[in-house]
């Protein structure tokens, strides 16, 4: 809006005010002579769409046939055209240039007051020339600044975009890793069940058809989120830790889980991101270590929370990815905590802190 302004508005009202300047004055041929340069002046500001300095240069240009035009006669109406070409030069020129031209009107105004005439007059053309420059230097730094902001909130959005992006894409990871590896857990069973105990063996597959079930919910809960981000959707906490514990024992992996301290002192985020932490370390030695003992520690307190996961055997492989190790610390990170994971003894080691 400001440049439109500038590019349109003030070239053709330095123009007029020049026309309206020659009118008033007692015109002679010189008069006509400058009014014709200071209309070619300003066309040519406008068709070159010069900035900065270069067009401060011609604006200058232009500001001297006004006072050609208008000299000595305070009560001209041209001398508006002063007014005008400092309001361009503040729309369309950094602060420096713009003010460079303010000061080139005003000390035309004060030489014309103290050669030419005493008339107090020429204290109102100053105060105006440098009102009209200052009011458009601030309205052209408020358009800046709001364009400033809209880029910030545009950069804002898109990064708000892309965490929503992220954690939708680290539930998926957690929700299908976890369903898949215990479903298979319970499926190798069933087959190796399958000829001495056939009863056995179908206890597993439907633990493994319960599990899968399970599975598609949650991806299809995950999945209206992306379509609708406020739609409610059910988000496991420390009540489903339990059963979470619960389904790795029946798919075959030793896990003695302890907790020290009243898990429901946590918070729903915090409760999620404990739940899904566990999840992704009980899946990573279901993957990589089958069959080791695991033992599950959660201390909630004063200081934060601390969960531990243990296991005796070696963690294996790790994946070409390490998406669920990056995700674990992601999450811990978000809560203001930290995420370490390596050896530890014969075992692999798990351990997010959490601050209360």
């Amino acid at each position: 809006m400001n440049e439109r302004a500038a590019r349109l508005v003030a070239p053709a009202a330095v123009a007029l005010f020049g026309v309206i300047g020659v009118l008033l004055a007692d015109s002679d041929w010189k008069d006509l002579v400058s009014l014709a340069l200071l209309m070619a002046s300003v066309a040519l500001a406008t068709g070159l769409r010069l900035e900065g300095w270069q067009l401060v240069c011609l604006l200058g240009v232009a500001g001297t046939l006004i006072v050609a035009i208008c000299d000595g006669q305070p009560s001209n109406l041209g001398w508006f055209g002063i007014c005008a070409l400092a309001a361009w030069a503040g729309l369309a020129t950094p602060v420096a240039p713009a003010v460079y031209f303010i000061g080139f009107g005003v000390a035309s105004f004060a030489l014309q007051w103290l050669v030419r005439s005493d008339d107090a007059g020429w204290g109102a053309w100053i105060a105006g020339t440098v009102f009209s420059g200052a009011a458009c230097i601030l309205a052209r730094r408020q358009q800046e600044l709001l364009e400033q902001l809209r880029e910030a909130q545009a950069g804002l959005a898109a990064r708000a975009a892309a965490e929503e992006r992220n954690r939708i894409a680290h539930d998926l990871h957690d929700v299908i890793g976890h369903a898949l590896t215990v479903s298979l857990l319970h499926i190798s069973s069933a087959r190796l069940a399958l000829a001495e105990d056939p009863s056995e063996a179908g206890d597993a597959l439907a633990e493994a058809e319960r599990l899968a079930q399970q599975s598609l919910a949650d991806v299809r809960a995950v999945v209206g989120l992306m379509k609708d981000p406020s739609a409610p959707a059910p988000l496991p906490g420390v009540d489903q830790i339990d059963d979470l514990v619960e389904s790795f024992r029946r798919a075959g992996s030793p896990v003695d889980y302890g907790v020290e301290g009243d898990l429901s002192e946590l918070t729903a985020t915090e409760g999620l991101t404990v739940y899904r932490i566990l999840q992704e370390a009980l899946t990573n030695v279901a993957r990589h270590a089958p069959g080791a003992a695991v033992a599950v520690l959660l201390e909630v307190g004063d200081g934060g929370t601390r969960v531990q996961v243990d296991s005796d055997g070696a963690p294996g492989r790790a994946s070409p990815d390490g998406a669920g190790l990056t995700g674990m610390r992601e999450r811990a990170e978000a809560m203001g905590g930290e995420l370490t994971a390596g050896p530890s003894g014969a075992g692999w080691r798990v351990e997010a802190v959490l601050p209360a």
